[in-house]
């Protein structure tokens, strides 16, 4: 019993050990979460009015741009998948990965390449484990991912958009990443950026029945397609990034409150288990002063006779 015992109480000092250390954790993420909200809320008018500028430039103008024309049979397309560089998210990377290999299922059942280019460690493992080719990868910032980040990210998916496909280009550039919800919710989601689907674009830029205001561009559409379109796609990679490490961290959150819970469930069980050992050990004990006790008794009342 004593043993038992023993081992009932070093378990119960491991899992309280780990309940610290979840707690921590939960409460870090909680802290971080809150400020990658805010940055999300940061992005997001940049991010609209250079929607609305794009817009009304691919819209109010007839120039053929290769950023925004779409391609009569594309051959090849470009995958950017946004994962983390740590675990203890839940479900948080393997969705985002399921939800890139579904996209690269569907792209490849449609005939064309896929270049896959990924954010995160946890992605690049998955991938390297797996033995599957990697375009590019990057690591290192998907906790607080900053602009420059961004535009780091985008630099080669925009050099690859704009080369012919003979020449190692792409004709697509899609996006899957996990976009923040609530605080309970999570969505791993794919989107295509490139190029532009303008209708979609406009309508998101500008609400149904508003009057579109008409422009003259200087010095060209064309050139203003060419500052702007770049611009445009670092601003959604930013906001992804964005999305995506506030998505995280509500993951951990969640994750770490789950383990913080389950670790006291389990220190109440094996602080009953322990007591209830500890008075097995004691009637134990009792019993054996008891029948001592008696034996004692008889002997003695058998040496008076």
């Amino acid at each position: 019993m004593g043993a038992q015992l023993r081992v009932y109480k070093r378990r119960i000092r491991s899992v309280s050990a780990t309940k610290k250390i979840t707690k921590a954790m939960e409460m870090i993420a909680a802290s971080r979460v809150v400020k990658a909200q805010r940055k999300v809320a940061a992005s997001t008018p940049y991010a609209q009015e250079l929607t609305r500028a794009v817009t009304a430039v691919g819209t109010g103008s007839n120039t053929k741009h290769p950023l925004t024309t779409e391609t009569e049979n594309p051959t090849r397309a470009a995958v950017l998948l946004l994962t983390s560089d740590r675990g203890l998210a839940g479900a948080f990377n393997s969705n985002a990965i399921k939800a890139a290999e579904q996209l690269t299922e569907r792209l490849e059942r449609e005939g064309k390449q896929v270049d896959t280019y990924i954010v995160g460690r946890r992605g690049v493992a998955h991938y390297n484990f797996r033995e599957r080719k990697i375009a590019e990868s990057w690591s290192g910032f998907t906790d607080e991912p900053t602009y420059a980040d961004a535009k780091k990210v985008a630099a080669p998916l925009i050099e690859a958009i704009e080369k012919e496909t003979a020449e190692g280009g792409v004709d697509e550039l899609h996006i899957v990443f996990t976009e923040f919800v609530s605080m309970m919710t999570q969505t791993a989601l794919d989107a295509r950026l490139l190029p532009l689907r303008l209708e979609e674009v406009a309508e998101e830029a500008h609400p149904k029945g508003e009057i579109l205001p008409l422009y003259d561009f200087e010095p060209s559409a064309e050139d203003v397609l060419d500052a702007l379109l770049p611009r445009y796609v670092e601003s959604r990679i930013y906001n992804a990034l964005l999305q995506s490490a506030a998505s995280k961290h509500a993951a951990t959150r969640r994750a770490m409150k789950s383990a913080t819970d389950n670790a006291g469930e389990l220190i109440n069980t094996l602080s009953r288990l322990a007591n209830a050992a500890r008075q097995a050990e004691i009637t134990q004990e009792i019993s054996e002063i008891v029948g001592g006790a008696s034996a004692l008794a008889d002997a003695t009342a058998g040496s008076d006779r």
